[in-house]
């Protein structure tokens, strides 16, 4: 009986071992057959597979599509630029339109007739710079360049207000110079120390000025702009220091304005292709 009860306690203790040995080798209290751990590594194996495939052809399609997306990108591009191009082509179209006239911006006749240093219309003092060309019409319907630059000499005798230009242009085209550039003229305002002031006859009341005085206009113009390196956007109104009503016509005209700027400024291109 007690060889029995030895050999059944053996068995016992035998089986609590094997129980324990497979509880630390699966952390469970089920252990997994061999076959069945072969099984579950296997079909481990086989979803990290498929989603390694799946990534590599998600990839596959990115760059397949990168390079149609990179065609559509230029040309959008191309198409864009030709917009552009075509509004500048018409907006330069616009620009150049002038009257038709064959000028260039060389010297034109002028009558050098300076006013004497006075108080009223001719100070004497420097400009600070030429910046700009500032057109004015002589708000006196019919009378001529020499009557202007007589009056604005008269104001010396202080009888009368602060005015003066440093040209007149008159009924004939003639040019009359009243103060060197270099000097300050009582026309423009505050922009009287960088500006150059042109005094435009005209011979009535609407302002409109004849052919003989624009084309002598347009000369004068481009031949200070090119002397002080401008370009015709530099040319401006009375109007537009002041918003005086001077010149009339070109305030109250803005295509005949336009239209006179791109006079000067095909005069300026004309100088620039002679190379003079």
């Amino acid at each position: 009986m007690e060889q029995e009860s030895t050999e059944q306690k053996a068995i016992e203790q035998k089986s609590i071992d094997l129980r324990s040995t497979d509880l630390k080798q699966t952390g469970s209290g089920s252990a997994l057959p061999k076959s069945a751990q072969k099984t579950v590594r296997r079909s481990r194996k086989r979803k990290k597979t498929k989603r390694r495939k799946k990534a590599a052809r998600r990839l596959e399609i990115s760059v397949k599509l990168e390079p149609k997306s990179f065609l559509t990108g230029m040309a959008v591009g191309v198409l864009l630029t030709m917009l552009v191009m075509f509004l500048l082509t018409r907006c330069s179209a616009e620009e150049v339109e002038t009257s038709g006239l064959e000028l260039d911006a060389s010297e034109p006749e002028i009558s050098v007739q300076l006013l004497d240093v006075n108080d009223y219309s001719r100070p004497g003092t420097e400009v600070d710079s030429v910046s700009g060309v500032v057109i004015h019409y002589t708000a006196n319907p019919g009378s001529t360049a020499q009557q202007n630059r007589d009056y604005f000499n008269s104001l010396q005798d202080g009888h009368g207000a602060s005015v003066s230009s440093h040209f007149i242009v008159g009924l004939d085209g003639e040019i009359v110079q009243c103060i060197p550039t270099q000097e300050v003229a009582y026309a423009s305002n505050e922009r009287n120390r960088d500006t150059v002031s042109i005094e435009c006859c005209h011979p009535d009341s609407t302002g409109k000025f004849n052919q003989e005085t624009y084309i002598s206009m347009v000369r004068l113009t481009a031949f200070l702009c090119a002397k002080y390196n401008l370009d015709a956007d530099a040319v401006i109104r009375h109007y537009d220091v002041t918003e005086k009503n001077c010149p009339k016509y070109f305030v109250e005209n803005e295509d005949a304005w336009k239209l006179f700027k791109a006079d000067v400024d095909a005069a300026l291109k004309n100088k620039a292709d002679k190379g003079e």
